[in-house]
């Protein structure tokens, strides 16, 4: 799924667990990883979580729901995009953006993976 349809999806839902549903569908949805693909694991994540990309294709896979969610999100920010262009995107305010009702500890896996993918 493309990030716009996530982004309209997200913002029609006023209810935040219906909100968080949505983002573990996301999750859900994401394609496998190709063998061809380079992973990367995100530390600073409370769980399991890696980012991979096969040149501008990105990819992702975690051990928890609601992470795998946030992954797909972050990736279908990114995908198709060079690192020089992810360099120019504001990911914190995009993500922001979304409204999502996220504790401290998984923000702060959230800003390590834009973190990682603004330093590719």
């Amino acid at each position: 799924m493309q990030y716009a349809e996530m982004k309209k999806i997200l913002e029609s839902i006023q209810d935040p667990v219906m909100k968080m549903e949505a983002v573990i569908d996301f999750g859900n949805d994401m394609p496998d990883v190709p063998n061809s693909a380079v992973c990367t694991e995100i530390q600073g994540c409370a769980s399991f979580a890696e980012i991979c990309r096969d040149g501008n294709n990105f990819y992702g896979r975690a051990d928890s729901a609601l992470v795998r969610g946030i992954v797909a999100i972050l990736v279908a920010m990114v995908n198709g995009k060079s690192p020089e262009q992810i360099k120019q995107m504001d990911l914190n305010a995009e993500f922001a953006l979304l409204k999502l009702n996220l504790g401290t500890g998984r923000l702060g896996g959230v800003n390590s993976m834009i973190r990682f993918l603004q330093n590719l």
